[in-house]
C-alpha cells in the first residue's frame, strides 16, 4: 500500500454548467487519481457536481483547472470553491453515488 504524506489543504468545489451526464465524475476522478489526491466527486440534485479534494496545494490547484474546463461534453459555467483545513480521512479518491 501507498504511504502518503498528510494532505496540507482541501478543496471543496461546486461546478456548475452541463457537467452531469457527461462523464464529469469519472474523468474528475482519473485526473484527481493521477495527481495522487485524494477525495471524492458526486452529482448533486441541482445539477451541479461537488468534488471535496485533498492534497498539497499546487497539485489541488492543477485539480482546480481540470474542473474550470471539464471532459470535451460539458460546458462549465461557474465553479464555486472553498479552502478549508484538510481531514486527512480519505485514502483515495472515488466516485460517490
Amino acid at each position: 500500500m501507498e504511504d502518503r504524506s498528510l494532505a496540507e489543504d482541501r478543496l471543496q468545489a461546486t461546478v456548475h454548467g452541463r457537467v452531469q451526464g457527461v462523464s464529469f465524475r469519472y474523468y474528475t476522478r482519473r485526473r484527481a487519481t493521477e495527481l495522487g489526491l485524494t477525495g471524492t466527486v458526486r452529482n448533486a440534485r441541482d445539477g451541479t457536481v461537488e468534488v471535496v479534494a485533498e492534497g498539497q496545494r499546487a497539485v489541488l490547484e492543477e485539480l482546480l483547472a481540470f474542473l474550470r474546463v471539464g471532459p470535451r461534453a460539458a460546458v462549465v459555467t461557474r465553479v464555486d470553491v472553498r479552502w478549508v483545513a484538510p481531514t486527512n480521512t480519505f485514502d483515495r479518491f472515488e466516485v460517490c453515488y
